[in-house]
């Protein structure tokens, strides 16, 4: 059976709940086996410290620093990403011109290029708007270039024959296709630009919440430096969850399955033409797959 909603979250709650548990006991107890829990603040000096931020200035301002340079840099890799990715996946020609120079840059993490970063902008604001973007520009790029190639050739051949156009086939099959795989793409792009906008704000930042966690630390405020931490941790999920529920919104066309208890999932069945009484077997399986050949046209059809 499918659990309610109200018990999921009841569950997801006990799970959070025994989670803080856990971390106020280890801590006020002191407990020093493998792990030395007793260098950790208890959660009850974190929520002292979340307090106190909360009613500081300080705290808003690298809150806001951090969310416009993660979405300036998240918005400029969806673009850039979304679009190489098409023109590398429809293009050979510039798959040969593109594709080496992609490859090679590729395996570089993003905060490795602080330093060319820092040598070629002018300010670290556009420097660490850069790195975010660059961040999150591959995962986007490889998704969509991976989800065009996979398209079926059938749909764009059906829109063709029909007289339609190439800015109607990418608009009408290519982009609504790709676009489960895009969004795959931009939910792992989103966490990855959050890695690196932190690493970038405590290297060259002045602002932000990754500059005011690293000044904690080097000031030995461990609660504070556990503050920054849940902070980017709730941060995260919510534009994580936002990019999440926009991809289900626009992919909502798409046939979902139910989940079944013990890992198998249930699928619709295709229809098919009911065979005579008292037919015979080739009778019936020839209308077992008139059925199934009138489900995948109108599918065809509907996704066209």
């Amino acid at each position: 059976m499918t659990r309610r909603p109200l018990t999921r979250y009841a569950l997801r709650a006990a799970s959070l709940a025994a989670a803080l548990g856990a971390w106020q006991l280890l801590t006020s107890l002191k407990v020093d086996l493998w792990l030395r829990f007793s260098q950790f603040p208890t959660v009850t000096d974190v929520a002292r410290a979340f307090a106190d931020r909360l009613s500081g200035d300080d705290y808003w301002t690298d809150l806001t620093d951090s969310l416009t340079r993660i979405l300036t840099g998240f918005a400029l890799a969806a673009v850039l990403g979304v679009a190489t990715g098409v023109l590398v996946a429809r293009s050979p020609l510039a798959e040969d011109l593109l594709g080496p120079v992609l490859e090679v840059v590729r395996p570089i993490p993003a905060i490795a290029l602080v330093p060319v970063a820092i040598l070629l902008f002018p300010s670290n604001e556009q420097g660490i708007v850069f790195i975010t973007c660059t961040a999150a520009f591959f995962p986007v790029l490889v998704s969509t270039r991976h989800a065009v190639r996979a398209l079926t050739p059938v749909w764009e051949e059906a829109v063709r024959t029909m007289g339609g156009s190439r800015l109607r086939i990418l608009r009408s099959v290519v982009l609504p296709g790709a676009l489960p795989g895009i969004f795959g793409g931009l939910s792992v792009g989103i966490g990855v630009s959050w890695i690196c906008v932190i690493s970038a704000e405590m290297i060259s930042g002045q602002y932000g919440v990754g500059y005011r966690t690293w000044q904690d630390y080097t000031v030995v405020n461990y609660p504070g430096v556990f503050v920054g931490m849940v902070t980017i941790g709730v941060l995260g999920w919510i534009t994580s969850t936002a990019v999440e529920l926009l991809g289900r919104r626009l992919t909502r066309w798409l046939p979902r399955t139910s989940y079944v208890p013990g890992g198998r999932t249930r699928a619709r069945r295709p229809l098919a033409v009911p065979a005579r009484p008292g037919g015979e077997p080739e009778q019936q399986a020839q209308s077992e797959q008139q059925g199934q050949k009138h489900t995948e046209e109108a599918r065809d059809e509907h996704l066209v």
